[in-house]
């Protein structure tokens, strides 16, 4: 009975693992065996030797994403408590709300930023007719980060609601009962108790936004280039599939630290009062 149990079990999970050898796994060993080979295949380290010229890319990619993770927890976090603190019916519509842009294609919505922050978009337009002298956001490393904040501003929101939603709020009377005033329960009580969702948040927003490349070209106008930009003009124009393959094994390492940096502070977190 036992051993039948056991086949059925590895039978019920076997879909996953070739799943994942498939897609997961296999995508990873190409990448590093491009990364360390020539285009005729032969083992090389200049693809690694070569990444040193692309630090200052890195570094901006590194440090655009920073920004733009910190301004969506920002925003994210009061959102989503006023959100947690509504009626169960206004609460779906709160949410359905914030997920409405994601129904939209990325493309779309990136084309429609460049629409409204052009010279002559909509925000300059109104600007002018106000008397006021038009402002320049189109090709700029604000609108690049603006870019990432709107598109990817969901995945923060959403991942901090669903933790706040479920909050064990006793533990926040317990805070206010003990004289916490507002700022107190929220910094020793609500946050250490949303952290799982905050963490969940920052990883969702903070991988996308390094990697992004499509923003940063129609936004930033080609002048900020990000380590994504790197990579798709090697596979996409250069053919240099080698060099690409080390900048993402190079990415792919950075974000897996950052991944495991964000998990060990979200185990090390607790609730002091």
């Amino acid at each position: 009975m036992n051993r039948r149990s056991s086949l059925n079990s590895k039978l019920t999970v076997s879909p996953y693992i070739i799943w994942a050898a498939l897609f997961i796994i296999a995508p990873l060993f190409f990448v590093v065996y491009y990364s360390f080979t020539t285009s005729a295949g032969d083992f090389t380290l200049e693809n690694v030797q070569a990444l040193s010229k692309y630090l200052p890319t890195f570094l901006r990619s590194i440090w655009f994403g920073i920004e733009a993770t910190l301004i969506c927890l920002i925003i994210a976090f009061p959102t989503a408590y006023i959100i947690a603190q509504k009626t169960d019916k206004i609460q779906r519509t709160m949410v359905m709300l914030v997920m409405l842009p994601m129904w939209m294609s990325f493309l779309i919505r990136t084309y429609s930023w460049m629409a409204i922050l052009q010279d002559t978009g909509i925000i300059n337009t109104f600007l002018t007719k106000l008397g006021i002298h038009p402002v320049h956001m189109i090709n700029t490393g604000g609108a690049v980060i603006l870019g990432m904040v709107y598109n990817f501003l969901p995945y923060m929101i959403l991942p901090i609601y669903s933790v706040m939603a479920k909050l064990d709020y006793s533990m926040v009377e317990a805070c206010q009962d003990l004289g916490g005033n507002r700022l107190t329960v929220i910094r020793k009580c609500i946050i250490p108790l949303s952290l799982p969702g905050i963490v969940s948040g920052v990883t969702m927003v903070f991988v996308p936004s390094v990697s992004t490349f499509y923003i940063s070209q129609k936004l930033g106008g080609g002048s900020f280039d990000l380590i994504g930009d790197v990579i798709e003009r090697q596979f996409q124009q250069s053919y240099n599939y080698n060099l690409g393959a080390a900048l993402s094994l190079v990415l792919m390492i950075l974000i897996l630290i950052s991944m495991a940096f964000m998990n060990k502070f979200s185990d090390e977190g607790e609730i002091v009062i």
